[in-house]
């Protein structure tokens, strides 16, 4: 049997349930005025995130700081909070070249719930305590998405996460949530009442995006996934993307396309000692030995000979 967490609110009063008087006319206006309203409304999510900064600065550093020391970033959500947790940790393979296991993602109901909603998963607590077990380890990060700040199964995720010894994050859109001094970061963007109302994909939704963004991008250009603004962590496994492996090597290597073409085929695409042995003139052996000694970190690398 599911066992459902009783939370302290009324739902009726959480601010993603708020209903704006401006749209109460919503159904009656013209197509390009909607456009125009959501236009505004997604305007005041930026301005929303803009300031949460700190909080999500901290989570960067925090998350880096793990996933450094061997650890892992795990975004846990239900509904339209879960899957922006997927569709982000999904991402971070083919921009950042991370392993499938070092950010990761998981929602109430398991994958069948990415396309399809099902209704009360969000409440399943057993489930949640169940995905712990399984998934957290001592030092690791979870990252808590929960527009209303009171999804059963993402407070019982977080709750016995800590428990765990991970470090916790919730991103929410109640300020007022009971979690907030029961988790390490307390990220909450005030966005306002949803131009439909308790709409929460909206402009919470929107909030979220951003703030999934800001954290792992940090996070890896604190890991020296980046130099520069250039992905050179990428993984080339489409024409795009070795397209754009060549364009990096030929331009921060100095080289010739036919030989940054050359070079990424002797390190497997590996974009970063490519980069290195056009630079400095080394073998491919002492490019990685550079770079591991440099904590994978381009910019310093390209400083030191081996």
């Amino acid at each position: 049997m599911k066992k459902k967490i009783s939370v302290s609110s009324s739902y009726e009063t959480l601010a993603t349930e708020a209903v704006s008087s401006r749209f109460k006319n919503l159904d009656l206006l013209p197509t390009e005025t909607i456009l125009r309203h959501m236009n505004a409304e997604d305007v005041r999510a930026a301005q929303g995130v803009r300031r949460v900064l700190k909080p999500i600065a901290q989570a960067a550093r925090m998350a880096a700081r793990s996933l450094r020391q061997g650890g892992s970033l795990l975004f846990i959500g239900a509904g339209t909070s879960g899957r922006l947790g997927v569709i982000e940790a999904a991402e971070c393979p083919p921009t950042f070249g991370t392993s499938p296991r070092m950010v990761r993602a998981v929602m109430a109901g398991g994958p069948a719930c990415v396309f399809r909603s099902r209704e009360g998963t969000e409440d399943d607590t057993q489930s949640a305590r169940r995905v712990v077990r399984r998934e957290m380890r001592k030092g690791d990060v979870a990252v808590g998405i929960a527009a209303s700040g009171v999804t059963p199964f993402v407070r019982e995720a977080l709750i016995r996460s800590r428990r765990a010894g991970a470090k916790t994050v919730l991103i929410t859109c109640n300020a007022q949530s009971n979690l907030r001094h029961r988790v390490d970061v307390f990220i909450s963007p005030q966005v306002g009442p949803e131009i439909l109302a308790g709409s929460t994909r909206l402009k919470a939704g929107t909030a979220t995006k951003m703030i999934l963004n800001m954290i792992t991008t940090s996070a890896m250009v604190l890991l020296g996934k980046t130099y520069g603004n250039r992905m050179v962590d990428l993984q080339p496994k489409s024409i795009k993307l070795r397209e754009r492996a060549i364009r990096l090597v030929k331009t921060l290597g100095g080289v010739s396309s036919i030989k940054a073409k050359r070079l990424l085929r002797e390190t497997r695409y590996k974009t970063k000692p490519a980069i290195l042995m056009a630079r400095l003139n080394i073998s491919h052996r002492q490019a990685v030995l550079l770079l591991r000694r440099q904590g994978g970190f381009l910019r310093t690398a390209l400083t030191h000979r081996p």
